[in-house]
């Protein structure tokens, strides 16, 4: 398994770049991680995505479909992706600590 180092911490990824183990995520995590989806400084818009989908899948085990991200934070696919340039699976997951989605979001 790959290993990846950001701001001083190692972390375990898969191929992909998401965290192997998502028990260890944290917001401290979300904001190393940050950096490889190009986004600077997450903000209250950013969290607000990635503790949805992050409590969605403690609940759940797995990500929500796009609609029901949208509706549930109230934005739309295209300040979803103005908020995570990759997308709401690549992007929005991976700092959320989810494993990589494989048919939601």
């Amino acid at each position: 398994m790959p290993a990846i180092t950001l701001k001083g911490q190692e972390f375990i990824v898969d191929e992909d770049g998401f965290l192997e183990d998502p028990s260890i995520w944290s917001e401290q995590v979300a904001d190393c991680f940050a950096e490889t989806e190009g986004i600077s400084e997450l903000t209250d818009e950013h969290w607000k995505v990635i503790n949805y989908l992050n409590g969605y899948y403690k609940q759940f085990g797995i990500a929500p479909m796009v609609r029901k991200l949208c509706k549930d934070t109230g934005y739309d696919l295209k300040k979803i992706y103005e908020l995570f340039p990759s997308g709401p699976a690549k992007g929005a997951c991976k700092l959320a600590g989810l494993p990589k989605p494989t048919g939601c979001v």
